[in-house]
């Protein structure tokens, strides 16, 4: 008796214990979040004098109003939309179908291609920042939506089809064999099988481009000059100066550009959730 009560007990210390630390995990991944909101309802002299770990003494709504105005957020918002929609759905279709023919349809060409695009992921972004910039004067792509989203577009790649590739090269040979043998094509066996299968990587690499797109500041920053093409993290930085800075408009601003994010993941956890699960376990 006494045994089974020990083993009880101790059961009961490991949840007890297991429950802390997963609480105290999340309460350290939340805070930012939290200490963020109650922020943006402060105003500028109201966080400066206070402690900053204090709720606001008067809950500052105009902040968000003002900063959405001011900041013209909703031609900042559309652009967002636009450059993450447009590159997420462009990168994931091409990398797919490219990650295909590079596992599946193997060559002397495909091979050098895949070399080229793989190298193409050890190149950082702040290395062709001023190529860029100059390539985009030249063909009269600077301060375009059209230009940002091929340089997204061109950055994304090289990732999306290394991953893809790899995925795809788990897929068994027989698959596709088996299809040729029956006379479908290589594009019904592309949206027919491999397209399916390719869902769990389809999954990480939407998040990492939605991510990586929504949240992207330098590219757009150097590629635009106008209001009418920059991005929501261009924006937040207008509340943010060398002298003074305007803390409860920049808190409702990183606010306003963090509450997409949220969303999404909030929409489509548990897609994202089995996808990510799928494809540790194909992998």
């Amino acid at each position: 008796m006494n045994v089974f009560v020990k083993k009880g007990a101790k059961h009961i210390i490991s949840q007890v214990l297991i429950y802390a630390v997963l609480i105290f995990f999340t309460f350290m991944a939340l805070y930012p979040l939290l200490w963020l909101f109650f922020s943006s309802f402060k105003t500028t002299q109201e966080y400066q004098l206070t402690s900053k770990l204090a709720l606001p003494q008067v809950w500052w709504w105009r902040n968000y109003s003002d900063a959405w105005v001011r900041g013209h957020f909703g031609t900042l918002f559309l652009n967002s939309i636009i450059y993450t929609g447009v590159s997420t759905i462009v990168i994931l279709y091409c990398s797919i179908a490219a990650g295909f023919a590079f596992a599946k349809l193997p060559s002397k060409a495909t091979g050098f291609f895949y070399k080229t695009f793989v190298i193409g992921v050890l190149i950082t972004l702040q290395c062709i920042m001023i190529p860029l910039f100059f390539m985009a004067n030249w063909t009269g792509l600077y301060d375009t939506r059209l230009g940002v989203l091929i340089c997204y577009i061109g950055i994304g790649m090289p990732m999306g089809i290394y991953l893809t590739t790899e995925f795809i090269c788990s897929i068994p040979d027989s698959l596709v064999e088996s299809a040729r043998i029956d006379g479908a094509p290589y594009l019904q066996i592309f949206f027919d099988i491999i397209f399916p299968m390719a869902k769990p990587v389809g999954i990480t690499l939407a998040i990492l481009t939605i991510t990586g797109t929504w949240n992207e500041f330098m590219l757009v920053n150097i590629l635009a000059s106008s209001e009418k093409i920059k991005s929501l993290p261009v924006g937040v930085q207008k509340f943010s100066g060398a002298l003074a800075s305007d803390y409860g408009k920049q808190f409702a601003a990183l606010m306003i550009s963090v509450i997409p994010i949220i969303g999404f993941y909030g929409v489509f956890r548990k897609q994202i959730t089995q996808g990510v699960a799928a494809g540790a376990v194909k992998g």
